[in-house]
């Protein structure tokens, strides 16, 4: 249904985008609705063999083709850049989620540079992450044999497939168009330990050497040679530390980077003094003694990672705990603030289970939230949470009220590569991770960031970008904005907290943002006439400024 216009000559009240669930109920993919609180970003997701970049009306801004299936990570990189994960067709190392290539293209589609890290004894999987000094952290699956496996101490009545997967990071460096140097290593096997056979160099208390992994615990599952299945790692440049997820085993686990190779093969060196030990561990304290499965939080969780600085809950970590496993079925996002020291170590009190007892934060809804595997949850400049449920392919976006402002569903097969329309209902439209970037991300500085068409057949978004005119939800009289015309900064006099404010061009294109003040500058921006909406809790107010 078309919405009312209702104009006051007086308020002049402009909302860029106002669209609430502007598609009939008759929509399955694309774009099923958009608000004006929607963080005016550009999202990036990979189906089939194609990566996609799309704006807030489901236009494709650009896509990248490969000729491999996902493997799954893709990052648009600072430099306009993609980089991508491919899944080759090896039989050697097996499960879901795996990969073998990596490929990096350049933002007109070419292929710059790309490897195969898959043989009968290494395979990558599921995840990469860039470094900021070009290299690139790998995650690989590394085969344990049967004898090796034993006496690491494991349980050969827990030896289902004969053999183990150890889980490896390599970070390497990009040379040529398919070549890399290894720049440094971590493997988790050098950081186990058991209690079942006392014959073993790595025998010892479990319950008292928690920056270890007990090889013999399997988190009621049956130990097969994917008993780690970690799906996810991500880093700090900051900390220089890295954050792992185990889907199977329910925990993340923080690791030094700072480290030697030599080192993180041991106990000791790095920026912790701690080697290539746990640093930090959550989620599943019974995996190291110290809790039930009454403290368990995680349930086959996915994409923990730390919240950008300057962002709302900057520094702490954001996760996608998908609920797998635990009845009844549901899933939900977490925030959760370890507690850390100036030397960048974690705080631990022997015999007890790693801090906080809880989520700072916890999302979840009775609206059928589930999604066993992959998804994504991430923290967006404007203070909105963007999830990924990626078992349905739906992405949406939250605000600080859990308001969902925007919401879209893939609409490719990836399997096949089979374009739905929206009238369709999808299938195996399964999706990895969504990311979205925003507007001042230095990938789009100087680039012609023309909308295409939506990726669907037969797109319906004739209302997308259409101005809807609304009553101010402000007290007017409590807003003062000075100096209007504005030559260099604008200040917003009110007495509460100014969450948004945003400036766009009397087209509708959205020139700057920011977060957490009540002052924009205006340096750089052109002489001309513009609309400022600004935000606060639910109330928003929208006012015409000249630029001198």
């Amino acid at each position: 249904m078309p919405f009312l216009i209702y104009i006051n000559m007086k308020k002049i009240l402009i909302l860029i985008i106002a669209i609430v669930s502007f598609i009939s109920n008759a929509q399955n993919v694309g774009v099923i609705s958009n608000t004006e609180f929607s963080d005016t970003g550009y999202t990036l997701f990979t189906l089939h063999q194609k990566t996609y970049l799309i704006n807030n009306c489901g236009e494709v801004i650009n896509e990248w083709t490969s000729t491999y299936l996902p493997g799954n990570a893709v990052y648009l990189l600072e430099n306009g850049n993609l980089l991508r994960c491919g899944r080759t067709n090896s039989n050697n190392i097996t499960f879901g989620g795996v990969g073998g290539r990596i490929e990096l293209f350049d933002w007109d589609g070419n292929l710059l540079w790309g490897i195969f890290i898959d043989d009968i004894n290494i395979r990558q999987h599921h995840d990469v992450f860039p470094l900021p000094n070009g290299n690139i952290l790998v995650l690989a699956a590394e085969v344990v044999n049967q004898n090796d496996a034993i006496n690491l101490g494991r349980d050969p009545n827990l030896l289902v497939d004969g053999r183990l997967f150890s889980e490896k990071i390599i970070e390497i460096e990009p040379v040529g168009v398919d070549q890399y140097n290894v720049i440094w290593e971590w493997t988790v096997i050098d950081h186990v330990v058991q209690d079942i056979d006392a014959t073993k160099s790595n025998f010892n208390n479990v319950g008292l050497n928690e920056q270890l992994l007990d090889i013999n615990f399997l988190n009621g599952l049956s130990g097969n040679e994917n008993w780690l299945h970690v799906n996810s790692i991500q880093y700090n440049a900051n900390l220089d530390q890295i954050i792992l997820s185990s889907r199977n085993l329910s925990e993340i686990y923080i690791i030094d980077h700072s480290t030697t190779t030599a080192e993180a093969a041991t106990n000791i060196g790095g920026n912790s003094g701690k080697g290539g030990d746990f640093l930090y561990r959550w989620g599943n304290p019974q995996s190291y003694r110290q809790g039930t499965e009454m403290n368990r939080k995680l349930y086959g969780q996915h994409y923990p990672h730390w919240i950008q600085n300057g962002f709302t809950d900057e520094n702490k970590i954001i996760l996608f705990n998908n609920g797998f496993l635990r009845t009844p079925s549901f899933s939900e996002v977490f925030i959760i603030d370890p507690p850390i020291n100036t030397l960048n170590n974690y705080a631990y009190v022997d015999n007890t289970a790693y801090l906080p007892i809880q989520p700072d934060y916890i999302y979840t809804n009775s609206n059928n939230f589930y999604s066993s595997i992959v998804s994504s949850a991430q923290r967006l400049q404007n203070g909105n949470t963007l999830i990924c449920e990626g078992r349905t392919g739906e992405i949406f976006e939250i605000d600080v009220n859990e308001n969902i402002v925007w919401e879209y569903v893939t609409p490719i097969n990836t399997n096949d590569g089979t374009v739905f329309s929206p009238s369709e209902t999808p299938v195996n439209n399964l999706t990895f991770r969504a990311i979205k970037y925003a507007t001042d991300y230095p990938a789009f500085t100087n680039r012609t960031l023309t909308p295409g068409d939506p990726i669907e057949n037969n797109p319906n978004i004739s209302n997308c970008n259409a101005l809807s005119i609304t009553e101010n939800q402000f007290n007017e009289n409590d807003v003062k904005l000075y100096p209007n015309p504005v030559i260099d900064y604008l200040t917003v006099d009110y007495n509460k907290n100014i969450d948004l404010i945003e400036i766009y061009s009397i087209s509708g294109q959205l020139i700057k943002q920011v977060v957490n003040t009540k002052t924009i500058s205006f340096n750089n921006i052109t002489s001309g006439l513009y609309i400022l909406k600004i935000r606060s809790g639910n109330a928003f107010l929208t006012k015409k400024i000249l630029k001198e």
